[in-house]
């Protein structure tokens, strides 16, 4: 590290390098120490190992009464929303069903997450169309990897409450075949809408 004498002959230390945006200074990526970036990539390591749907969004400079606008409004979906420093969030995904989604994980990323495979989109979707300051970038259900048009079209499906609901009132049928149906793995359901999508483009 450089110094300088300051007028009373002590050592100054000069001004440490700031990132891009000259805003803070680099120290120890973001402040975290070797143990707190261990964590941080355990956590994240179980929410992927846990979750229905994974959605990568960017903030293209929304304040603090809209992020925590949008963390309530996730909460209120059933659904996590959290930044996550991509070089973390890429050692987290290895081993895992959402391994896909690190190709989108550049720029100031966040993600959210839900058990439900549909309530992160859907409550992300709903978000940015009245906050262009919120960016849909891409996603995962599972082994599934969804652009930013999958997402929207994965956001436009009922949840899994609202698929409850309509399957108890219109299907004349035992309710623990209409309990295996709703609580398929997300995996699974991937798989279905894959086979779809495939199907719809032939």
């Amino acid at each position: 590290m450089d110094f300088a004498l300051s007028v009373s002959g002590r050592a100054k230390r000069e001004p440490v390098a700031c990132d891009s945006l000259c805003t803070r200074p680099l120290v120890k990526e973001y402040g975290m120490d070797r143990s707190q970036k261990a964590d941080a990539v355990a956590q994240l390591n179980a929410v992927f190992n846990e979750v229905g749907v994974v959605v990568v969004t960017r903030n293209l400079g929304m304040t603090v009464d809209q992020s925590t606008e949008l963390r309530t409004k996730m909460r209120e979906a059933g659904a996590s929303y959290k930044v996550a420093k991509n070089r973390l969030a890429k050692l987290a995904l290895k081993d895992t069903d959402y391994v896909g989604i690190d190709e989108y994980l550049t720029g100031p990323t966040a993600l959210a997450w839900s058990q439900d495979p549909v309530a992160a989109a859907k409550a992300a979707v709903d978000f940015a169309k009245s906050n262009d300051k919120l960016e849909i970038v891409g996603g995962s259900m599972g082994t599934q990897v969804l652009d930013e048009a999958g997402v929207k079209a994965l956001a436009s499906m009922p949840s899994l409450d609202e698929l409850r609901g309509t399957l108890v009132g219109l299907i004349n049928a035992p309710a623990t075949k209409i309990a295996r149906v709703v609580n398929e793995p997300a995996g699974k359901l991937a798989r279905v809408f894959g086979a779809f999508g495939a199907k719809e483009a032939a």
